[in-house]
């Protein structure tokens, strides 16, 4: 069994003066002190939460609503995040932190947020947030493989370069995986570890003549996970649930040799391998959610055909389909798939991209009862949609379950 290498926060456990951040002095309050900017930017999200079902956040069914949301919490160096965020002028952070907001999910993955060891910037995110009503006292973060370094050329380009980390990153933990909850979390089991040919019926890439591409010591070291994937187990209201996040690499910048697509489809069938027991770590025996960053469309853009849709298509699993308006009205021409289940607005292209595409996904294991669904991309006359648009390409998808109880099966067959 891959043991779990993050870390577990419960913000409840910290002792500190109020308002505090670890290592920092509690501040005084002055009488009569002139607001600073980040507090005027601190208010006026506050008043976006007070406000988030009247400006296009999704309206709340009663249950568990479990979310991912790629928003750009990543930067270009380490600890600028953490700047960012306790600054609170950085106007891409502000609106993720307005989106969030406005998503008010109980649990939630996020696939583009910088790790540091300490877990400083996922702290002050949470405190962020805190601030504006919503709060977050258990939090998980594991180091990624992103920008783990490797001293070899995992590319095959000859040069050495952030493609060559475990997984892209321009920084070790660049652009990491990170879980924030109302209730307590408990690792399970970390498979960021796992070796990428030691995958059951792993799919390597290879040069044309067969042998190992780039080299065999590049397949010794090479990890499957581009990020990282996790099992945890939520302490939910009326009973327990486990979670698998993940995010995967985009299929795209490499060769003919397809090494990211082929990547990007085992990230996802991954999860089929442990529902069938393939794996050192046992498969979840109750209710759980699969729910990350897949980086494939089962219609559109690049992969290879039907990667993802084994997966939505596994009996073990329902793909609820979220849905949005924003991104039927933002289709694409030629789109194969239904716009509206997008969850990132790309350029098209004749830009040079790949078009608006579904990456994200929530996947309750079969038992589940699905209350609602949907994709916080709001339509261009709606208050939200400049906010969400602001934080990035990505959009937040979520889907609202009945409380598990004790009795919910995951479901049976398979695909």
């Amino acid at each position: 069994m891959v043991a779990s290498s993050g870390k577990l926060c419960d913000a409840r456990a910290r002792v500190s003066p109020a308002g505090a951040h670890p290592g920092r002095p509690a501040r005084t309050r002055r009488r009569n002190a002139r607001p600073s900017p980040a507090g005027l930017i601190r208010a006026a999200l506050a008043l976006i939460a007070l406000l988030a079902g009247l400006v296009g956040g999704p309206a709340r069914a009663e249950g568990i609503r479990v979310a991912t949301w790629g928003a750009s919490f990543t930067r270009d160096g380490p600890g600028l995040l953490l700047r960012a965020i306790l600054r609170g002028d950085d106007s891409q952070a502000n609106a993720a932190i307005a989106g969030l907001l406005a998503l008010r999910a109980d649990l939630l993955v996020l696939t583009r947020v910088d790790w540091d060891g300490d877990g400083a910037a996922l702290a002050a995110l949470a405190d962020r947030l805190e601030e504006a009503g919503l709060s977050y006292p258990h939090r998980f973060a594991a180091r990624p493989n992103a920008g783990l370094t490797t001293g070899l050329d995992l590319d095959g380009d000859g040069r050495s370069g952030p493609r060559d980390a475990q997984g892209y990153g321009r920084f070790p933990g660049s652009g990491g995986l990170a879980i924030l909850s109302r209730w307590p979390l408990r690792s399970i089991a970390d498979l960021t570890p796992l070796l990428w040919r030691d995958l059951p019926g792993a799919r390597l890439p290879r040069h044309p003549d067969g042998s190992p591409f780039p080299s065999e010591a590049a397949w010794a070291v090479q990890r499957l996970s581009s990020t990282g994937h996790w099992l945890v187990e939520v302490e939910a209201p009326g009973g327990s649930f486990t979670i698998g996040a993940w995010a995967a690499t985009p299929p795209v910048f490499d060769g003919p040799e397809d090494r990211n697509g082929l990547r990007a489809a085992d990230e996802a069938a991954v999860w089929l391998r442990l529902l069938d027991g393939a794996l050192s770590v046992p498969p979840p025996r109750g209710p759980f959610v699969l729910l990350g960053l897949a980086n494939l469309d089962p219609a559109d853009g690049e992969g290879p055909e039907g990667a993802i849709a084994a997966l939505l298509g596994d009996g073990r699993l329902q793909d609820p389909r979220p849905a949005s308006d924003g991104g039927r009205l933002a289709a694409d021409p030629g789109q194969g798939g239904d716009p509206a289940l997008d969850t990132a607005d790309w350029p098209g292209p004749d830009e040079g991209g790949p078009g608006n595409l579904r990456v994200s996904y929530v996947l309750p294991s079969a038992g589940w009862a699905v209350l609602d669904s949907g994709v916080l991309w709001p339509p261009p006359d709606d208050p939200l949609a400049e906010t969400v648009a602001a934080a990035g390409p990505h959009r937040a998808v979520w889907v609202d379950l009945a409380p598990p109880g004790p009795s919910l099966d995951p479901g049976g067959g398979g695909g």
